[in-house]
């Protein structure tokens, strides 16, 4: 029998073009994906290590920690006892120093009590004094005596320096409404077109004001807004004068007082 070298080339090639279709197409892609495999288990390995790497290191740590508070305890025991002895011993010591002093501090109440009554008889008759002057201002105040105050108000508000009147003008930016004019008695319209007229002019712009009565006022007027006031009064000259008075009997000489052993 005769040998087909052509049809044997021909199977021959065939083969190797298969072989290469094997590998570009089939063998190519799975080899891929095991080599894409092999380093994502590698990865994931050398992670593993680094993570158990770490955990070492973090528990050696620990352990040189609690080997480090393991000896130090005893000394920190030591300082905490020696701490709260000395403290026992300072509290002792103040105790005994306030012992000492109580007997001084007695003495040096019973002067203070001696010089508090005459204190108390004296204030009672400046409070009884100044209440009678209130009542006798209040019982003279009427509408001419508010006229006038409008008057003094208006005069004053004019007279206020540049501090006064941005101190007043805070007062009135920070008021939630129209500020408040209050008297003991109702203002006529004059006077209150008055106020209206000095308010706009001493701080160059229009003022929102209400008017109310007030008749615990004694012979003056009082502008009030954002919790703050403007006022000018009588009542308010009694207060000045009874605590200039105040003050004045208030202030004593040092207190001498004798030791005794």
């Amino acid at each position: 029998m005769a040998i087909d070298w052509f049809t044997i080339g021909a199977q021959i090639l065939n083969f190797l073009v298969l072989i290469y279709l094997l590998k570009r197409f089939l063998y190519r892609p799975v080899l891929d994906a095991i080599a894409a495999r092999e380093k994502r288990i590698a990865g994931t390995l050398a992670e593993a290590a680094a993570m158990k790497a770490e955990a070492l290191k973090e528990r050696e740590a620990l352990h040189a920690r609690n080997d480090a508070f393991d000896r130090d305890r005893t000394t920190l025991f030591a300082k905490a006892t020696e701490a709260a002895d000395g403290e026992r011993k300072r509290v002792i010591e103040a105790a005994r120093v306030a012992a000492d002093a109580l007997g001084e501090k007695q003495r040096q109440a019973l002067a203070r009590d001696a010089r508090s009554m005459g204190d108390d008889i004296g204030r009672s008759a400046r409070t009884e004094v100044f209440a009678i002057a209130r009542k006798a201002l209040a019982d003279m105040a009427d509408e001419s005596l508010e006229a006038r105050m409008t008057a003094i108000f208006i005069a004053r508000l004019a007279a206020l320096d540049a501090s006064a009147k941005r101190a007043a003008s805070g007062m009135l930016d920070t008021a939630n409404g129209p500020a408040v004019i209050r008297s003991a008695f109702a203002l006529p319209a004059p006077q209150q077109v008055a106020i209206r007229q000095a308010l706009d002019a001493a701080f160059a712009t229009k003022v929102a004001i209400t008017f109310e009565t007030a008749p615990e006022l004694v012979g003056g007027i009082e502008l009030v807004g954002g919790g703050e006031k403007l006022a000018w009064s009588l009542s308010d000259y009694l207060k000045t004068l009874e605590k200039a008075v105040t003050d004045v009997l208030s202030a004593k000489p040092p207190e001498t007082i004798a030791a005794t052993t």
